[in-house]
């Protein structure tokens, strides 16, 4: 599992709104301006918010998308323009915030980690801003996102993006990022299945390791998708003018989606925690099956080998020290008992 690990304490005691970025630094901010409405749709690509600014357009929705949250200057370029709380900016350049939402006077904000999934889970913080017709969000750039989808049907007019208004789109900017939950769950779900096979087949120390790491990426989710929840129930209180009626019955869905998510990554958590009582007990019985064989087969040489010590003893005077079939009677003896113990073992179903 790879998540950003911001430095929470890098600057101690600075006054509320205080921008102080806390991720690594990506390199250069690209920001891509897209401007639509029914009939009309422009695209452009901006290295410079200033140069950007220039290029917006009346009468059309607007979506930014910044890709790339540590320039600090650029940051309150953005909240001077569009009048964003320094609370709020202070939150988007704080990469370890809790998913959760805002009602502003000027706008509303929700927060949110985007989850990908590449042989294991990858997350970045994502801030999304709805003001007046215009759409803002702030993303860490990680070589492709959840948005592509979006981006398609607004390029080729497809489905209600277009149709809509901003607050439209920023369901439609939500939802898609809860899609790929779904997706990193249904790959979850497939090495659930894959190590609980292995497990029960033959457990490996390996297979131990993968258990382990799997379940911390359960866990992780789970961190995340109940705030997801939160967030959305405070949305839908909330009664925000920048989201009308008819936008909020889709964020209702998109809660219901929330909730299925919750309830699959509660099943694998408890399934994950199945699975490691199973190892352990696969262990445990292999443990008792070897202590079982070594105490049947002591049970059988200890009258043996106190047979053999009473007759090893160097006394001069001893019962059939000197007999003639002293020795072969021993083994007789021997063996009789050995086979004695045997028949009794299976008989009690030991062996």
């Amino acid at each position: 599992m790879k998540t950003k690990m911001p430095n929470k304490y890098r600057n101690i005691g600075t006054p509320p709104g205080t921008l102080s970025y806390t991720g690594t630094d990506s390199g250069s901010v690209k920001i891509t301006l897209i401007e639509f409405n029914e009939q009309e749709f422009l695209e452009k690509e901006f290295y410079d918010f200033s140069v950007c600014t220039k290029h917006l357009k009346p009468n059309m929705v607007q979506w930014i998308n910044v890709e790339g949250v540590h320039d600090i200057s650029l940051i309150e370029s953005i909240g001077k323009l569009y009048n964003i709380h320094p609370l709020t900016l202070e939150d988007i350049v704080h990469l370890d915030q809790r998913p959760k939402f805002e009602d502003y006077e000027h706008y509303v904000l929700a927060i949110m980690k985007m989850i990908m999934y590449n042989n294991e889970v990858h997350s970045e913080q994502l801030s999304i801003i709805l003001a007046d017709n215009t759409v803002i969000s702030f993303q860490e750039p990680q070589g492709g996102d959840a948005f592509d989808i979006i981006r398609e049907r607004l390029r080729q007019s497809k489905g209600r993006v277009r149709k809509h208004g901003a607050d439209y789109l920023f369901y439609a900017l939500m939802d898609a990022v809860v899609d790929y939950y779904f997706h990193t769950i249904e790959k979850i779900g497939d090495k659930v299945g894959q190590i609980e096979e292995q497990i029960i087949k033959e457990p490996k120390r390996e297979s131990l390791i993968e258990l382990y790491k799997l379940k911390r990426e359960v866990i992780f989710l789970r961190k995340q998708v109940w705030p997801l929840r939160d967030m959305l129930s405070n949305l839908l209180r909330s009664e925000s003018n920048y989201i009308n009626s008819g936008t909020l019955l889709f964020f209702r869905d998109l809660q219901d989606h929330t909730t299925r998510i919750i309830d699959t990554v509660e099943t694998y958590r408890d399934l994950l925690s199945g699975i490691m009582d199973i190892y352990l007990s696969t262990n445990a019985n292999k443990m008792n099956e070897v202590m079982k064989v070594l105490t049947i087969m002591s049970s059988i040489f200890i009258p043996v080998t106190f047979i053999a010590g009473v007759y090893g003893m160097n006394f001069e005077y001893m019962p059939e020290l000197k007999s003639p079939i002293g020795y072969a009677a021993v083994w007789i003896i021997m063996l009789g008992v050995m086979g004695g113990l045997v028949i009794y073992f299976k008989k009690k179903k030991w062996m």
